[in-house]
């Protein structure tokens, strides 16, 4: 798996991070999913350097200019519900890429901190040879997107995917990589060290889903 760790360099998206974690901040939910929405812009920038471009030639009013633009087949998988405003920030750049969206949830059978992964709605267009880009917002333990991944194969074998997380987990990317194909991109905006006993990623910022869109039952 090929790790691109963007707030390894300085940017605007530094910004994004820190009021995203921000306890005070966070609590304008409209604010948290706008920042989240940019956060999917600058990734998908960043993705797009990695796919394959096609010369087509535009006619102007005053002539014509050769223009490479992007030769691929995307379909863009978010994990609901926190996935949703990602998705929006990745899709205001690949405005043409067909949509999936996936339910996965931890659920505790013994009201502990163990948990199994559970998948119910999903809905997807064939994923046969084309590129998927895998949305999920937090990635800690990697348990969601094992799961989402395996339930996603029914639908054909991509040519190529491209996971884009806000903030991941160490853990949750080691273990994540032998899980992938060996060339998975895996796009992330910053990666915190420690999850705690329950799976939950520290310092992290909380439920992405609860600040976006109100706490669940």
């Amino acid at each position: 798996m090929i790790v691109h760790q963007l707030n390894k360099t300085n940017s605007i998206l530094n910004k994004f991070i820190a009021e995203i974690r921000d306890e005070i901040i966070q609590k304008d939910s409209m604010r948290f999913r706008r920042n989240i929405e940019r956060m999917g812009e600058i990734l998908a920038y960043e993705l797009s350097k990695e796919l394959s471009y096609k010369q087509k030639v535009v006619t102007t009013p005053l002539g014509k200019k050769s223009v490479p633009l992007i030769n691929e087949k995307i379909v863009l998988c978010s994990i609901l519900r926190a996935g949703l405003p990602l998705h929006q920030g990745i899709l205001n750049y690949f405005d043409k890429a067909e949509n999936a969206y996936i339910s996965a949830y931890r659920h505790h059978p013994n009201n502990d901190s163990e948990f199994e992964i559970v998948v119910e709605y999903f809905a997807s267009p064939s994923l046969e040879d084309k590129t998927l880009i895998l949305i999920d917002p937090m990635l800690a333990t990697g348990n969601s997107l094992v799961a989402v991944n395996d339930a996603l194969k029914k639908h054909g074998t991509p040519k190529e995917i491209h996971i884009v997380c806000v903030i991941g987990a160490t853990e949750g990317i080691e273990f994540i990589k032998n899980r992938f194909p060996k060339n998975t991109h895996l796009w992330i905006a910053a990666i915190d060290d420690t999850l705690n006993d329950k799976g939950y990623i520290i310092p992290g910022l909380g439920d992405a889903g609860d600040l976006a869109f109100g706490k669940k039952l």
